[in-house]
């Protein structure tokens, strides 16, 4: 098929290449000509494992393009998929740049003679395909539902396992609001062999909302539990959630007796909270929508309180050690909101370092992809430095906090170290690794009491 998307970002590049890999032509539009230049020369803007490599064959290939976009683009396809930025706005989401690719879509459509499809991937609430989206096309070409179609079709993607997510999907969500829509959804997913769902728009929106509430729903209930017990001392929520786990509705038994571990439980240890693009978005826009048709979200509301203060539990941590965090040196290791990807956005790590500046601390920070990122943010402060190799500043600092998962942190529990953290805080903020660990140095995480 011929397929145009609308946006170069997370979605929609990683969409654009793994459908040109499964033998789509695929178009992608921006209105950034150096973002476009980049792609057509093999160069992503963006890190995700596994997608530079894809880039690089789709174009070989010839069934990848970037364009730019404008009023007069003439989007020559089966299917034009809007995967456009939806931020945030005092946790409504922005529909702008939704709004503004639906006006030049129905412009063309306007002229065209053939069918075509608008299916929307940018995550939108409820209702607004079928009524925001479908209202500007119909407006500006002058065509109703049926001389062109609307369709949803929600993405799934983890950041740094975005391209597995797309090649191996668990489900497909197709979206229409029109059976030809539906017939080409079909046809667009073809080549993938897994469950597919038909549903019109609105369930469509849903489904992803709802899938990201409970997710995050998950996170906070485990932290709340673990600042619970941290607080009634001699308990490691660990040793709690560990038996949870095994409750076979959890980790089901098979007939052999050996257990199914999903992945789902990851989402059940406790950390320093969720951020990234989705999770905190996602609730909140949730959240919003509800009180709009008159829903009070107690949970939802919960779930966004919870995560809010969660970072700060690190903090307390740290203060309760050392006291006065004033003129300390801490070591953070990690600013992505989680590994595999260099996306800062929402993350955890951020509000430590305010936190940290806040009480005057000095802060050492290192990640091996997010560091530019993170830069930008907080370009001139005289109390941070950003490492280039993360051992460097081991022997002086106060304090380490691990904040995202990155494999090679692992090495930090190695022989090799040990001496040179004896008597250091290793404030381990995602589970990452065990007390035992660090037989000569102050071992501090969620859900264990300082003096445990």
């Amino acid at each position: 098929m011929n397929v145009s998307i609308v946006g170069t970002g997370y979605v929609g590049l990683v969409s654009g290449v793994c459908l040109a890999a499964k033998g789509h032509h695929v178009t992608c539009y921006d209105i950034n000509n150096k973002v476009v230049d980049s792609l057509n020369n093999g160069i992503c803007q963006i890190y995700e494992s596994g997608l530079q490599a894809l880039l690089t064959s789709v174009l070989k290939d010839d069934r990848f393009t970037a364009k730019l976009i404008s009023d007069t683009t003439f989007f020559a396809s089966d299917i034009i998929i809007i995967a456009v930025g939806t931020p945030s706005d005092n946790g409504k989401i922005d529909l702008s740049y939704v709004k503004q690719v639906s006006e030049s879509i129905g412009k063309y459509i306007k002229s065209n003679k053939n069918f075509v499809s608008v299916v929307v991937k940018s995550t939108v609430v409820p209702g607004t395909t079928d009524t925001v989206v479908r209202g500007i096309i119909e407006e500006n070409s002058g065509k109703t539902l049926g001389q062109f179609g609307i369709g949803m079709n929600p993405e799934f993607l983890r950041e740094g396992n975005a391209i597995q997510d797309f090649m191996e999907p668990d489900r497909i969500v197709l979206g229409h609001d029109d059976p030809k829509t539906l017939k080409q959804l079909q046809q667009l997913y073809e080549p993938w062999n897994c469950d597919k769902i038909a549903v019109n728009t609105r369930t469509a929106e849903m489904i992803k909302y709802a899938n990201n509430s409970l997710l995050a729903t998950q996170i906070s209930a485990v932290n709340e539990l673990a600042n619970i017990v941290a607080s009634i001392g001699d308990i490691d929520i660990m040793d709690v959630m560990d038996a949870v786990h095994m409750d076979k509705r959890w980790s089901p038994i098979l007939p052999n007796k050996t257990r199914i571990h999903p992945e789902i439980l990851t989402y059940l240890i406790p950390g320093c909270g969720f951020g990234g693009s989705c999770f905190p978005k996602d609730v909140q826009a949730l959240q919003s929508l509800a009180h709009e048709v008159g829903v009070k979200p107690r949970i939802l509301d919960a779930v966004l309180k919870v995560n809010e203060k969660q970072s700060y539990q690190i903090i307390e941590l740290l203060k309760k050690s050392l006291l006065d965090l004033k003129n300390k040196n801490i070591l953070l290791l990690g600013t992505s909101f989680k590994p595999g990807t260099d996306d800062v956005r929402e993350s955890v790590s951020l509000k430590i370092i305010e936190y940290l500046l806040i009480n005057k601390a000095k802060i050492f920070v290192h990640d091996p992809v997010a560091i530019k990122n993170t830069k930008i943010i907080f370009s001139s402060h005289k109390n941070l430095k950003f490492l280039k190799t993360w051992t460097e500043a081991l022997s002086s600092v106060d304090a380490i906090v691990v904040a995202t998962k990155w494999p090679e942190y692992k090495q930090l529990s190695s022989l090799n170290y040990q001496d040179i953290l004896a008597g250091k805080i290793i404030l381990d903020a995602r589970r990452f690794y065990s007390p035992t660990d660090y037989p000569k140095s102050i071992y501090l995480t969620i859900g264990r009491s300082v003096n445990n």
